[in-house]
């Protein structure tokens, strides 16, 4: 018979199924003020999820629930290793926490503001510090263009 259809029912082989673990950034994981209480709640709803999976009684049910030990490690992780960055002083040059408006060669103007990698949300007007955009604009002026993916962009405004 084919192990698929095999029922376990172990406490032991349970305990034992574990997903691997959250890929983490081998950059530093620079944080703005914002994004350490964002990390500090997911790291709250980590431990509490985890702390319901532990309560299952059903053994199988409790292996189906690995999800929030992987959690509950990534967001330790990340909350133990946060350098928070203090938000930039002048708006010369692009740093990180930096709002930069840029224009596209078709015209598009875009708006983000420069954050950590689990902070950044495009869609919400963040970008991380390593992204390509982000990478190429640190430390531009106004009026700089620079290259990102076969594309010129120019650096219209820093706040």
């Amino acid at each position: 018979m084919s192990a698929a259809f095999v029922k376990e029912e172990s406490a032991e082989t349970a305990a034992e199924t574990l997903l691997p673990d959250r890929s983490v950034s081998p950059h530093p994981n620079l944080v703005t003020e914002a994004g350490l209480e964002a990390l500090k709640g997911q790291l709250e709803e980590a431990r509490e999820a985890y702390q319901a999976a532990s309560a299952i009684e059903d053994v199988n049910e409790r292996r189906r629930q690995a999800g929030p030990l992987r959690d509950l490690r990534y967001f330790t992780e990340r909350v133990r290793t946060a350098q928070v960055m203090p938000e930039p002083v002048a708006s010369e040059v692009v740093a990180f926490g930096s709002t930069v408006t840029f224009s596209r060669e078709d015209g598009r103007v875009q708006r983000y503001r420069i954050v950590g990698e689990d902070e950044a949300d495009p869609k919400a007007g963040t970008i991380s510090y390593v992204s390509p955009v982000a990478r190429q604009l640190m430390g531009k002026r106004v009026g700089d263009l620079v290259s990102v993916g076969g594309q010129e962009l120019e650096l219209l405004a820093i706040s």
